[in-house]
């Protein structure tokens, strides 16, 4: 597997909280899912299988996810770090919670 899919179905499994049956059956049947996989709509056929994906979204330890999380937020301030000089308001949506931080 692609770091892609395993990060997107770990992200999945973690997030809401999954057993590994789970996000096997939405990646095999769910359409949204699969469109964040990568699979178009002539890739119905593709379906993945329980071991693989045991196996390897075990590879992303709630370590890594954090250590990619500290990664994410730190790009993100260097994006905006112009608007930190403006002294203006970012607003953030995670989760149905919205976040303002200013700057």
């Amino acid at each position: 597997m692609r770091w892609w899919k395993i990060l997107v179905m770990e992200t999945l499994r973690l997030n809401l909280n999954w057993d590994y049956g789970r996000p096997h059956e939405m990646a095999n049947n769910h359409k949204t899912i699969r469109q964040m996989l990568e699979h178009g709509v002539r890739d119905e056929h593709d379906q993945y299988k329980w071991p693989t994906l045991k196996d390897n979204v075990g590879l992303f330890t709630p370590i890594i996810v954090d250590k990619l999380n500290q990664m994410v937020v730190a790009a993100g301030h260097h994006f905006f770090k112009k608007r930190r000089r403006n002294n203006t308001t970012m607003r953030f949506i995670c989760q149905r919670h919205a976040r303002s931080f200013s700057y």
